[in-house]
Parts: C-alpha cells; sequence; structure tokens
C-alpha cells in the first residue's frame, strides 16, 4: 500500500459515514417540521373555531337583546315616543354609532333613532333583508352593504316584531363596525398572526393586520376560491398582504360569516432551517476533525509498517467515537431546539372562547358566574330589574364553562320572556346558585324558578331551546339539565363540573 492509497481510503471511509449521519440527521430535521406545522395549522383551526365561538355568542347576545325589545308593550301599542327612551338605553351598550330603525315590509322607516322625524328620511337600505325578515319570521343577518342613512357600510341584526301571530315591523339594528374590529384584536394570538372576519359573501368586515386598507375589499383569492367548498377546512393562503400563510376558516351556521386566520409560513420554516444549519455546521466540524485525524494517522502508518495494525485499530476506534459523539450532539441540539420552538407555539396560546363583552375585556382569563349572568340578563332588566333577582357565591369561571353557561341561561331568560314570568307585568325571577363540594369533583347548580307568570302548561313537544338547553349542559358541560313545568311556574335546574382549575 503506497503512502497516498491509505490518506485517500481513510478520507472515503470517514465522508461515507460521515454523511450519510448528516443527511440522516438533516431527514429528522425536516420530520419534525413537519409534524410542528401540522399542530400550528390545528392550533389555528382552533382558533378560528373559538373566534367564531365568540362572534356567535355575542350576535347571539345582540339578537336576544332585540327580541326582548320587540316584546315591549310601547312597541306592540306603536308608542315610539316611549319606545325611543328604550331604544336609547339599549343602544348606550355599544357606544353612539349604533343605529336602531323600525320598517314595515315596504322599507318604510317608521323609527329612528338618529332623528325623532322619521319621515323626513330616505326608505330602509338593503330591502332583500327586510323581505327576508317576514318571509322567514325569525332573525336574520346582513353582509356588508352601504348604510342609506349614514352612507357608511355596516352590518346590521334584524327581528321581527309580531302582533297577534303576524310580522309587522323589521327592528333593524347596526351596530358599530368597530366592535367586530376590537374583538378580532382582543382575541389575536400573536402579533405575527393574521384574523379576518368576512361576511357571507367573503367581503372583509374586521381584519388584522391592516384593518383601514382592507376594510370592505373581497378576500385574497386564494381563500376566497376555497372558502365556499366546506364549512370549515385547513388551507396554504396568500393574504392581501402578499404573505404567505398557513391558515384555517370556519363559518358560522347562525351568522354565514367566516372567520380566518393564518400564521406566516416563515415562522414555521425557520425552524428548520436552523436545526439543519446547525446539523450541518457539527457534522462538517466532526467531518473536518475526522479527515485532518485519518491524514495524520496516515501518515504515521506510511513511516513504520511496524505500527500498521495498532494504528488501523485505534484509528477505527477513534473514528467509531467520533461518529457516535456527532450523532448525541445532533440530536440532543435538535431535541433542544424542537423542544424550545414546540414551547414559544404553546406559549403564545389564549383564553379559547369568550363570553359576550365581559370575556373579550378579560382577555379569556375567565370570570365570575355573577359577572356573566348579569351580562346576559342585562336587556331583560330594562324596564324593571327588581323582578329578577340573582344570590350566589362567588365562583370563578373557566372561558368554556361562561361561555356556555351564558348561552343556556341566555334561552332560558329568552324563554321566561316569550311565554313566562317575564312576558307579563307581573311576574318574578330567582336565579340561584351553588357549589356542590361533597363530591371528587366540586360541581355547579343553577336553579331558575318562575312565578307570578301565565298558567303554566307542559309543552307536547320540545322545542330547539329545550333541546339546546340539555345538549350543552350534557355534551359541552358533562352535567345535566332538567326544566319542570310546575303550575306556579318553570323550574329550570342545571348541574355541571367546574373545571379543576377553579
Amino acid at each position: 500500500m503506497s503512502k497516498f492509497t491509505l490518506p485517500v481510503r481513510l478520507a472515503l471511509l470517514v465522508t461515507g459515514t460521515t454523511l450519510p449521519m448528516i443527511v440522516f440527521a438533516a431527514g429528522i430535521a425536516f420530520y419534525h417540521y413537519k409534524q410542528d406545522r401540522n399542530v400550528a395549522t390545528r392550533r389555528v383551526l382552533e382558533t378560528v373555531r373559538s373566534l367564531r365561538l365568540v362572534l356567535d355568542s355575542e350576535v347571539q347576545r345582540m339578537t336576544g337583546s332585540l327580541q326582548v325589545l320587540a316584546l315591549t308593550n310601547s312597541l306592540r301599542n306603536d308608542d315610539f315616543t316611549n319606545f325611543r327612551r328604550i331604544a336609547l338605553g339599549f343602544i348606550d351598550q355599544y357606544g353612539k354609532d349604533g343605529l336602531l330603525l323600525i320598517s314595515d315590509r315596504k322599507g318604510r322607516l317608521l323609527f329612528s333613532s338618529a332623528t325623532e322625524d322619521p319621515a323626513s328620511l330616505p326608505p330602509r337600505g338593503n330591502l332583500d333583508i327586510v323581505g327576508k325578515v317576514f318571509a322567514a319570521k325569525a332573525p336574520q343577518y346582513s353582509d356588508l352593504f352601504t348604510g342609506a342613512i349614514n352612507g357608511r357600510q355596516v352590518v346590521t341584526v334584524e327581528v321581527p316584531v309580531f302582533r297577534n301571530g303576524e310580522a309587522i315591523f323589521d327592528l333593524c339594528f347596526s351596530p358599530p363596525v368597530r366592535l367586530f374590529q376590537e374583538l378580532i384584536e382582543k382575541q389575536r394570538p400573536d402579533p405575527q398572526w393574521t384574523v379576518s372576519l368576512l361576511d357571507a359573501k367573503g367581503t372583509v368586515i374586521a381584519r388584522v393586520p391592516n384593518p383601514g386598507e382592507t376594510f370592505g375589499k373581497r378576500a385574497s383569492p386564494s381563500l376566497y376560491e376555497e372558502m365556499f367548498r366546506a364549512p370549515e377546512a385547513t388551507l396554504s393562503t396568500v393574504s392581501l398582504d402578499g404573505i404567505a400563510l398557513a391558515s384555517a376558516y370556519t363559518r358560522s351556521q347562525l351568522t354565514g360569516w367566516t372567520v380566518a386566520a393564518g400564521v406566516p409560513e416563515s415562522s414555521l420554516i425557520a425552524p428548520l432551517w436552523r436545526n439543519i444549519a446547525i446539523t450541518g455546521l457539527i457534522g462538517g466540524i466532526l467531518l473536518l476533525i475526522g479527515l485532518t485525524f485519518a491524514v495524520r494517522m496516515a501518515t504515521t502508518i506510511a513511516r513504520g509498517e511496524m505500527l500498521h495494525d495498532l494504528l488501523i485499530e485505534e484509528l477505527n476506534h477513534r473514528v467509531k467515537n467520533t461518529l457516535a459523539l456527532m450523532q448525541a450532539i445532533a440530536v440532543q441540539t435538535f431535541r433542544s431546539a424542537s423542544r424550545d420552538e414546540r414551547t414559544k407555539f404553546e406559549g403564545r396560546l389564549g383564553a379559547l372562547a369568550e363570553a359576550h363583552n365581559l370575556l373579550s375585556q378579560e382577555k379569556w382569563a375567565g370570570s365570575e358566574l355573577k359577572d356573566v349572568v348579569a351580562r346576559v340578563l342585562q336587556p331583560f332588566l330594562l324596564n324593571a330589574p327588581e323582578r329578577i333577582r340573582m344570590d350566589g357565591p362567588a365562583v370563578p369561571l373557566s372561558p368554556r364553562l361562561a361561555v356556555v353557561l351564558s348561552m343556556i341561561v341566555h334561552e332560558i331568560a329568552t324563554n321566561a320572556a316569550k311565554y313566562g314570568a317575564l312576558s307579563n307585568e307581573t311576574g318574578r325571577v330567582t336565579l340561584e346558585w351553588e357549589v356542590i363540594a361533597d363530591t371528587p369533583k366540586p360541581r355547579l347548580r343553577l336553579i331558575w324558578t318562575e312565578i307570578g307568570g301565565p298558567p303554566v302548561t307542559e309543552p307536547v313537544r320540545r322545542g330547539f331551546g329545550s333541546r339546546l338547553i340539555e345538549r350543552s349542559a350534557r355534551d359541552q358541560l358533562g352535567g345535566e339539565a332538567t326544566v319542570d313545568f310546575l303550575p306556579r311556574g318553570v323550574v329550570c335546574t342545571v348541574t355541571c363540573a367546574l373545571d379543576e382549575a377553579h
């Protein structure tokens, strides 16, 4: 063997064993990148689902409040002068930019919170939704359109006003669009994320970032082409700002509006390049060390055949140790980087849902049960706050419990306003709650009791509201709800387990 052949063979040996391990480590890095990307995409989908729940809760609260206004005696008796006082109290909850209108089926304005002389106002804008309210006799939610009165682009929540079982008016509320913008901004998990609220036609109602430049524009082509194919999905899109996003969207069954969000692809691929760079750097250094060592060993062996066997054995031993060390360093470095990346992503999770504006202000950190219930019942207290009594200890709720319980209480109160103790002038309601601590896991019990209302008869079949209350308590709270139609009034009992964090 010549003195040149041995160094070449050793170099090939070191290269042939080191390079495959570098490639293998890079492959592991890419595999974990794909796993982390899938986790991030699922997080985006969970986020838009939570945002949709917050949006639906807010819109349901508006709808319930409007339905309560539609039941007032002033409106039933065409007493618009007295109704104005109640209407202005309702609008104060949302700010001066809110607008409340009453029109007939032809779009003629009979009442406007903006003026005491509706005769001087033009006919209603968006007559299509007015027709839908009278045809469906149910609440309707508009897309973005230009209002006839203020000339601004608005969305509306509209409910029918009934008299003797027939729809006679359309009660329309145009909330300030900034309300939805603030909701999106508060629920945005991270400044790098893009979050949008779009109407049923794919037009931007609220968005971060750059809300001013994108309001009223259609969704980006890559999102617009896909968002009508399915109620929700994950996909890769390019935002209106030209940024590649790993995105998800979900459509509200209540309003038909869509919530979409995305995280920049660049933030997901950066850890991959960092891990590959670290692996390549470590592998290159170890390869260089191995080659240098191989050349020196080969030169030493060439100087004396007597040490040939011993040096070859030593060379093999050191190369194996070097390769093992390289593998350990690469794996440990990658694992460390991956954990840090996942911790970074997981550290940006916010709370999941917001129950009305109260939870939005608290940023989903949870809220007291009394605050949540009081917020839900606020529309029912406008005329006679003494008719509803609340009593119970302080009970902190997680965002999940706050959202679901607010929906249940709202449904019960709405039923009471339509058919029960809040539908006349003498009925009263007591809402009491207690924490049952003598079980392995503390449980919450709420009892809604009505007295003084119209005569109670048990319905022949359960309506949607009863099914909503029972299924929400059972499926989302892991508890149960019972409704007893007693002669003196309805009694509804809801029990559920409190989250361990509380």
